[in-house]
């Protein structure tokens, strides 16, 4: 197929670029470099800098690609930030994806993946976490990607749109080439990592006092390579399931304290570690029910596994220790 991924130079799209290359397809990744890393985008992708508001450059990519299939992962994504401008995620989550969907439903391109989020959820009734859970989300951030997936249903309804929404919980781990690279880093793992790189470093745990075993939030790991999986599946069968919406999770949830643990046996160093106050729009508990993906799209993750997620970060971080600066 020819697939345009946006948001393909930021974390989870340049892996699933990546993966849809080593599966044959040919992809074309868009991103406005914002947050993303044009040393991201995998080799054999072709890439254009555009944001994808600018629907006359948009349609010039499409037509000139003969685009057939989207996997949409611009967008706003860091929780806190959502709690303080919300404006700037109903803009850019969702009067930027409105804008988007007029253009491709303009080009009748009819194939849509969208990154979708766990925290769609907000703090959760009952675990783990099946897709019919009530959606009441607690942040900006979850509530701009719910609002989408709304949309994205009705357009299903009225205008013949094929979309699965993919609710992935914590992405993490790496590729051998591609890993988390963000500016500022708010990710567990990443800033686990840098603790473990620099002895001046320490890491905050942001609130011990949850409702869960050892007072730390308890999180669903999936490898980011697995979600891409599950991003090739749903493609493939995109035209026979219409609409539908897939948790994307490994099923076992892991405290913040037990993956600083995992980070300290990876990497033989032991972490400073403070304890802080709890930041608003955290839910405690987020574990995920995958059982849909795996009975509808035999989807079966073989990257996921918190020793195995935290081995290829490192791995990754030991390659590149700047992040994506130190690579041309």
């Amino acid at each position: 197929m020819n697939v345009l991924v946006t948001g393909g130079a930021g974390y989870v799209g340049s892996v699933c670029a990546e993966e849809l290359i080593r599966a044959r397809h040919r992809v074309v990744v868009v991103d406005d470099l914002s947050t993303g890393h044009r040393n991201a985008v995998p080799e054999g992708a072709c890439f254009v800098k555009v944001d994808i508001a600018d629907r006359a450059r948009l349609r010039w990519i499409i037509r000139r690609h003969s685009i057939d299939s989207v996997m949409h992962f611009a967008g706003a994504t860091l929780v806190e930030r959502s709690m303080t401008e919300p404006r700037y995620y109903f803009q850019n989550n969702v009067q930027k994806g409105l804008m988007f969907l007029e253009t491709l439903l303009e080009q009748e391109v009819k194939n849509f993946i969208f990154s979708s989020t766990a925290a769609v959820y907000g703090e959760p009734v009952s675990t783990p976490i099946t897709e019919d859970h009530p959606t009441m989300p607690i942040n900006a951030y979850g509530e701009s990607k719910l609002m989408l997936e709304t949309i994205l249903e009705w357009y299903h309804r009225a205008y013949g749109l094929n979309c699965v929404a993919l609710r992935y919980f914590n992405a993490a781990g790496a590729s051998e080439r591609l890993g988390e690279d963000h500016r500022p880093e708010t990710h567990l793992l990443p800033l686990l990592l840098e603790a473990a790189s620099d002895s001046n470093k320490s890491f905050q745990i942001f609130g011990d006092d949850y409702p869960t075993p050892d007072g730390t939030c308890m999180r669903d790991f999936v490898h980011v390579r697995d979600i891409a999986q599950a991003h090739i599946l749903a493609l493939r069968a995109l035209p026979k399931l219409g609409f539908r919406i897939y948790n994307v999770g490994h099923g076992r949830g892991y405290s913040i304290r037990d993956v600083v643990k995992a980070v300290e046996g990876t990497t033989s160093r032991e972490l400073p570690i403070r304890v802080g106050q709890r930041r608003p729009g955290d839910p405690a508990v987020l574990v995920a029910s995958p059982q849909k993906l795996c009975r509808e799209l035999k989807w079966k993750p073989r990257y996921s596994g918190l020793p195995a997620i935290v081995r290829s970060a490192w791995a990754w971080r030991l390659r590149h220790p700047d992040g994506y600066r130190g690579r041309r």
